[in-house]
């Protein structure tokens, strides 16, 4: 009987090992909504799987996220994990499978995560198709994967050096900071209001509960947010889930060359 979720993680990357014969990797992503058109450019193939068909995941159930884990091994030489999709806070299966597959990813050996999401930006001058590079993160889950006395310093939690390796791809890159809701609704135009307030230029629903336990294992964390629409109250029109994936299609090719860039540089 498995113990924790650190020992599913454990069983995870030790099935992962035997399915693809590689010992351990370097690098792992997670693509959310908009991003999984990139995972085939990622680098040299080496095989994928069924996210559901290895221990503690679960198929996605969000549309536009993919439902593979793929390996490649990149420009420069690193072996990759891309989860093409990912499980979210508001599915209400609790904090653990939604950092399941950072920890497994640490425990298979990567050193670096790198965590894209679909977002709604505050910033005018962020039309939708715009890539942010998440500087810093505010959680208003009310949850934490950290139990007990785990006292992680969050000071850094988007590691600097890898913002300055992604702006050597593309120097146009803004920084903003990601405010994760616990959803599934859409934030309301006053709690966007809100997240301004306290200093917030993009809103979402995923992400930072990720990066808590990044952090945790002590991965390096690069964060990606995509900006598929103006958030609720910056705009005059609604909300729709539609929205979201036709901006990630139209954005796609981009996408796909921006983390083709960016994973080639690590």
């Amino acid at each position: 009987m498995t113990d924790s979720p650190f020992d599913l993680a454990a069983e995870a990357a030790g099935f992962l090992r035997g399915h693809f014969g590689l010992d351990k990797i370097d690098v792992a992503l997670v693509l959310g909504s908009g991003w999984s058109s990139g995972a085939d450019q990622l680098g040299e193939p080496l095989g994928e799987i069924a996210l559901g068909d290895v221990p503690g995941f679960s198929k996605p159930v969000v549309a536009g996220h993919g439902g593979a884990l793929k390996l490649a091994r990149t420009a420069g030489g690193k072996v990759a994990a891309i989860f093409t999709g990912r499980t979210h806070y508001y599915e209400g299966r609790g904090v653990e499978p939604v950092v399941h597959g950072v920890r497994t990813a640490a425990a298979w050996g990567a050193q670096t995560m790198v965590l894209t999401n679909g977002c709604g930006g505050l910033n005018p001058a962020w039309a939708p198709g715009t890539v942010v590079l998440i500087k810093d993160h505010i959680n208003f889950t009310n949850d934490t994967p950290l139990r007990g006395a785990t006292f992680i310093d969050m000071t850094e939690a988007y590691s600097k050096r890898l913002r300055d390796l992604a702006h050597t791809v593309d120097e146009s890159l803004p920084e903003g900071v990601y405010v994760q809701f616990r959803g599934p609704q859409y934030e309301t135009p006053a709690e966007v209001k809100m997240a301004a307030i306290l200093g917030g230029d993009l809103v979402g629903m995923s992400t930072t509960l990720e990066t808590l336990a990044a952090r945790e294992a002590g991965l390096e964390v690069l964060g990606l947010s995509l900006v598929t629409n103006a958030a609720a109250g910056l705009s005059d029109s609604n909300l729709d889930h539609t929205e979201v994936l036709e901006t990630g299609r139209d954005a796609g090719p981009r996408l796909a060359a921006l983390l083709s860039g960016i994973v080639g540089a690590l």
